[in-house]
């Protein structure tokens, strides 16, 4: 929309004019249809006889009234209110009504299919709370905020200050009046209200007690474990405020499960939002669970980072996401059970690093986030993943104690203020001793990921001469960066392979002498980056990938094998390990991983080198072998483990043939609880295979006439290999903008199949055209669900290359549009290019 896309530019002139700002926000939620009525009040200084705009999305205007001047209602065009004459103080009053939102933006009203019952959230980050209330919508003109929130009487109101006693009204209405939250940005403001159910408690910790409450939906409380929550969000805080050494600064905190979120999590001050996907309704695997503890805990760092001292601009969103993303993981090692939650990072989150920072549109760690469109296209593996990799790195150059003094000073100097990155690094070159001017260049200013090879010469005695580690770096990005990294030596001792030896190292330049390690034995396994302190991709000389192939599952800690699945996968994505390699150590090594969240990274990509990088003359031979491979691993394992569940979800997509997926529905494995998330996984294995029509889909939902199980239904219908599924498929996702966003994304996700190519092949002409203008009708959220979701990959062709090609050297799409189908070229071009090897 017009005016919605606040540039840099227009964010410093506004903050240059206005200052001291503070709201009061009277909410009406009472109203029938799909409106709720908003009056803002909004006083701030500025420079006399100056003139800005304050932003307001999707409203219906009543008034506007300007230091007691009535202002014609033509001053709001185009998303914005345009104010002049201002004087040294002013007051501004915006009365009228916005809009409900389906699509997770602004204030999302949802109805739970299960009873009727209605629940509201708001999600503001980047840029929308301005679809709930007249703003100054960036995140340096912090301000006090005070809500007043008119609402059924029987309904839960929560808001960032603690919830009031309501005043009741007539006619079986409340209004809550909120106390003035503390010093903080627009888009951490929240309101949450409805029928939620709600659970108490307290945190007594060194600073205080801290009020705690967990709330979700009525027909989500029998599953909700509260108590686990609540354990973990205790944790967090005595880690965060010893570490910090400094109390949570917002009174008091809620942690609200919300549904249809699009997010996995927000960080409102005091009143933290999750997907209510995390209240788990069926069986999960423990590294469900690990994910929802380092969800919790980073939200709760953002506490700190990110709401307590903000960053200045979008250009250091990073700041807020890596630091959290770092400390998530630090304290979940540091404070819960969850204490090898750095191999989950390295098996999951930094692959995704990995390949984000291999597309044509990576981008620095601290990214020129000019305007909002390029700050929303930015929340990607970059900005999380490898922020926090590069800070952990630091942590490694600086040292973990120097790390957090100068967070600790940091946060003292700078609390409820905004900064940019010098200012940190200011604080931790003070703390440390360090110059970290010229790391920052190398790690957060540039872009591309290294690659780290061990080139070595040994004697006839299979004693080191010689060890360099060589560092390469690609053409397009040749920064060749600083490391700290370990090498460990890895040998066979019994059925187990074991760390004999380990040194810590500064790897600088393309080649780097290890002369510690000259005189020592070649051991069976090399590992570069041992304990994963840099990041950095890593290749195996030829005698320890060897070691690896046959010996994946012999480590004895799980984070050595972490690195080295990473290494074999990233070989496979290169196109330097055969397809058939990678599966064949899969099914080797998968059945006596430890790590959970291995396990499943690990059955989906090799279900991905299957479909994807293998050739079509060789595949069906593969994936035969990859189906028999899964079925083996599910019934030999464990009845009732967290295994067993993973093999029978990885079997629902590796089925060739429904047989099995019956079998499974029969109960054919013992200790296997057929809940109804896994049933719905089975069904879905069918319906891509073409072997459960509409009819039985159907029926499945009557047994789970849930939202959960009206979402499963929407994306088990689109995975059908029938042209009329596809058809109706797109309608829903492309062309019908009241399609709830959790059931588009589901959709979504079902729509573009493996070994569907004829019904698909009317798609990619419309993928195309449906891209030029996507973003701009259905706006940022619904357009990257369709960009990304239903891209033609795969079923991978020189043709579709083609045509991809040709029109991105013609469209006039938006910069965030091309930027998502570029991403899918890239993995259409590295499908092709392993196909070739395979």
């Amino acid at each position: 929309m017009p005016g919605t896309n606040l540039t840099r530019e227009e964010a410093r002139q506004r903050a240059a004019v206005v200052s001291d700002a503070a709201y009061d926000i009277a909410l009406d939620l009472t109203l029938d249809g799909e409106r709720f009525g908003s009056v803002t009040t909004l006083t701030f200084a500025a420079q006399p006889g100056s003139s800005t705009f304050v932003d307001l999305v999707d409203a219906e205007l009543e008034s506007v009234t300007l230091n007691g001047r009535e202002l014609d209602l033509s001053a709001y065009s185009d998303q914005r209110i345009a104010i002049d004459g201002l004087e040294a103080r002013n007051e501004l009053v915006v009365t009228g009504t916005c809009l409900y939102s389906h699509s997770g933006e602004g204030l999302h009203r949802f109805v739970d299919p299960a009873d009727d019952r209605v629940y509201l959230y708001t999600q503001f980050e980047v840029p929308d709370a301005r679809r709930v209330f007249a703003t100054f919508e960036q995140p340096d003109l912090k301000a006090q905020f005070t809500f007043h929130v008119t609402a059924p009487s029987h309904w839960k109101v929560v808001s960032n200050s603690p919830t009031p006693e309501p005043i009741v009204l007539d006619g079986g209405a409340a209004v809550w009046h909120f106390e003035p939250t503390k010093t903080m940005s627009t888009y951490i403001t929240a309101l949450v209200a409805g029928d939620y159910h709600e659970v108490r408690d307290t945190y007594a910790g060194e600073y205080g007690q801290i009020p705690l409450g967990v709330f979700c939906r009525q027909s989500l409380v029998p599953y909700l474990d509260a108590d686990d929550i609540i354990l973990i969000t205790k944790q967090g805080f005595e880690f965060f405020e010893g570490a910090f050494q400094m109390g949570y600064p917002f009174g008091k905190y809620d942690q609200l499960f919300v549904p249809e979120y699009n997010m996995g999590a927000m960080e409102n001050a005091g009143c933290v939002t999750f997907r209510d996907e995390m209240i788990f309704r069926s069986r999960q695997t423990v590294s469900a669970y690990e994910q929802r503890a380092n969800t919790i805990l980073h939200e709760m760092a953002h506490m700190w980072f990110g709401d307590l001292v903000t960053m200045k601009w979008w250009d250091d969103l990073w700041l807020n996401e890596s630091f959290a993303e770092f400390a998530a993981h630090h304290s979940s090692v540091k404070a819960t059970r969850f204490t090898d939650a750095w191999t989950g990072f390295t098996n999951n989150r930094k692959n995704c690093a990995y390949r984000q920072d291999q597309l044509p549109t990576t981008h620095p760690i601290a990214a020129d986030n000019y305007d909002l469109h390029a700050v929303e296209a930015n929340f990607d593996g970059i900005t999380y993943a490898k922020g926090a990799s590069a800070l952990k790195q630091l942590v490694a150059w600086v040292g973990e104690e120097d790390f957090f003094a100068g967070l600790r000073s940091y946060f003292s100097k700078y609390a409820y203020g905004n900064t940019e990155l010098k200012d940190l690094l200011a604080e931790l070159s003070e703390a440390s001793g360090r110059e970290l001017d010229s790391w920052a260049a190398e790690w957060l200013q540039t872009s591309g990921v290294n690659t780290l090879r061990a080139d070595f010469d040994v004697d006839d005695a299979g004693t080191f001469t010689r060890f360099e580690v060589e560092q390469t770096a690609s053409e397009e990005y040749p920064t060749l960066r600083r490391h700290r990294i370990a090498i460990g030596l890895y040998s066979r001792e019994g059925d187990r392979l074991v760390r004999t030896d380990r040194i810590e190292t500064d790897v600088r330049g393309q080649r780097t002498e290890i002369p510690e390690l000259v005189g020592k034995a070649r051991p069976d396994l090399i590992l570069l980056n041992d304990d994963d302190l840099t990041y950095a991709k890593i290749r195996l000389d030829a005698v320890s990938f060897e070691t690896l192939l046959s010996s994946i599952g012999s480590f004895a800690e799980s984070l050595p094998r972490a690195l080295c699945w990473g290494s074999a996968w990233d070989m496979t994505r290169d196109a330097e390990l055969p397809s058939a390699d990678f599966v064949d150590l899969v099914l080797a090594g998968v059945g006596t991983e430890t790590d959970l969240t291995a396990v499943s990274s690990l059955l989906r990509q090799g279900k991905t080198a299957v479909t994807q990088f293998t050739s079509d003359e060789n595949r069906p031979e593969l994936a035969a072998r990859w189906e028999a491979g899964v079925a083996d691993l599910l019934v030999n394992a464990e009845p009732g483990s967290d295994h067993q569940l993973a093999f029978a979800r990885a079997l629902a997509s590796a089925a060739t043939s429904p047989k099995l997926l019956r079998d499974l529905l029969d109960g054919w494995i013992s200790g296997l609880e057929l809940d109804a998330d896994l049933r719905w996984t089975l069904i879905s294995g069918l319906a891509k295979l073409g072997d459960a029509d509409e009819a039985e889909i159907d029926a499945e939902l009557e047994r789970d006439n849930t939202s959960q199980g009206r979402e499963h239904a929407a994306g088990a219908k689109a995975l059908r290999p029938t042209a009329e599924a596809k058809a109706e498929a797109w309608r829903r996702v492309v062309e019908d903008a009241s399609t709830p966003n959790e059931t588009r994304r589901q959709i979504a996700s079902g729509f573009q199949v493996s070994g569907q190519a004829e019904v698909l092949a009317p798609y990619v002409d419309k993928y195309l055209e449906m891209a030029e203008t996507v973003i701009d009708e259905m706006g940022v959220w619904i357009g990257q669900v369709a960009l990304i979701s239903l891209f033609p990959l795969p079923n991978p062709t020189a043709e579709t290359l083609a045509k991809v090609d040709a029109w991105l050297a013609g469209t006039q799409a938006p910069a965030a549009a091309k930027r998502y189908v570029l991403e899918g070229r890239d993995d259409l071009r590295r499908a092709l290019a392993a196909r070739e090897i395979n």
